[in-house]
C-alpha cells in the first residue's frame, strides 16, 4: 500500500528498490535474455527462425556471439540499475562482464584430472617424497651419531 492508502502498482514497488537488488536483477535479465538469444531456440524454434533469417552478416555474427551480444542487452538494462550518463556507462559494462562470467560459470563442468607421476626422473630437483625422505635419513645416520636412534 502506497502511502495515500492505494495499492502500489508495479512501476512504483520498482522504483523503490536500492542500488544492490536492482543490478542483480539487471545482471539476471542480461543473462537471460542473452542466453535465450545467443544459445537456446525459443518457443517454437521463433529465435532459431530468426537466427537463421539473420545469416552470416554482422547481426547473424552478433546473434551467435555471447559476449558480443551482451555488450548490446546489457546497455538497456544499464538505465534501470542507474540515472547518471558516467554510472550507466559503468554498469553497462559490469552488466556485460557479469552475464559473461554467469556464462561461463555454466557453460561447462570443470573437470580435474590427476597428475601422472613419471618413475624415473631427470630432474635431480624433482624428486619424489620418499626419496628425499630416505636420502635425509640415509645421510643422517652417517653424519650424526644421534640420528641412529630417529629411525
Amino acid at each position: 500500500m502506497s502511502s495515500s492508502g492505494r495499492p502500489r502498482t508495479c512501476r512504483e514497488a520498482m522504483s523503490e528498490l536500492s542500488f544492490w537488488p536492482r543490478l542483480v536483477l539487471a545482471v539476471l535479465v542480461t543473462w537471460r535474455v542473452t542466453h535465450l538469444l545467443a544459445r537456446e531456440d525459443g518457443p517454437a524454434n521463433l529465435i532459431a527462425r530468426f537466427r537463421a533469417r539473420l545469416g552470416t552478416g554482422l547481426l547473424g555474427q552478433l546473434m551467435d556471439c555471447f559476449h558480443c551480444l551482451s555488450f548490446w542487452v546489457a546497455a538497456p538494462a544499464a538505465f534501470f540499475v542507474c540515472e547518471k550518463p558516467l554510472d550507466r556507462l559503468l554498469a553497462w559494462l559490469a552488466l556485460s562482464g557479469a552475464a559473461c562470467l554467469l556464462e561461463r560459470i555454466g557453460d561447462q563442468p570443470v573437470v580435474i584430472h590427476p597428475i601422472t607421476r613419471k618413475e624415473e626422473s631427470s630432474d635431480a630437483m624433482l624428486r619424489p617424497e620418499s626419496e628425499r625422505v630416505e636420502r635425509y635419513l640415509g645421510s643422517a645416520t652417517t653424519d650424526h651419531p644421534t640420528a641412529a636412534t630417529r629411525g
